[in-house]
């Protein structure tokens, strides 16, 4: 399947990106990891599902958090979701945030994860700045709340590039 192209250029699907270890791919939208330690946008206890709107930002994203390593060394899979409505997507601007801080590097505050817990709670997705590459989106839902306003389009294994895993 070929990647969807952007609007300007005729694509008229809006696509969620997330990569998952291998054993977690039929799980993807459960929020699970989230559930266990919470987020940037989630408190623990809630099942946050943490996506991007093109597949770079979710490398990097998850390479942030586990390191192209364990990217490069465990099998992983590449999941690809249309979102039925657009404008069922909420977007966060950065002057929407209380604290601009919350767009930086570092571990998250309890206010800015209440603020995303109310978030998922009003909204069934959540599009927010991404950290690790500030001018890329992160998309954010419970798959409890986003139920029907989200299709599967294709799980594929995700082989890394090995040169962001080169040899010292």
């Amino acid at each position: 399947m070929s990647p969807p192209l952007p609007g300007p250029l005729g694509g008229t699907e809006l696509i969620g990106w997330r990569i998952d270890a291998r054993p977690f791919a039929p799980t993807w939208d459960s929020g699970e990891g989230a559930f266990r330690f919470g987020g940037r946008w989630n408190s623990q206890g809630v099942r946050a599902v943490y996506c991007a709107l093109d597949p770079a930002t979710t490398i990097l994203e998850v390479a942030v958090h586990r390191g192209f390593k364990r990217m490069d060394t465990v099998a992983h899979v590449l999941t690809s979701f249309h979102i039925t409505n657009p404008a069922d997507v909420h977007v966060v601007q950065t002057d929407d945030l209380p604290n601009s801080n919350w767009l930086r590097s570092g571990p998250p505050s309890a206010g800015q994860q209440a603020f995303g817990d109310s978030l998922l709670q009003a909204h069934k997705f959540v599009l927010v700045p991404s950290v690790v590459s500030p001018n890329s989106w992160n998309l954010v839902f419970t798959a409890a709340r986003a139920s029907g306003a989200y299709t599967l389009r294709v799980q594929e294994a995700f082989a890394l590039d090995t040169r962001l895993h080169p040899v010292a």
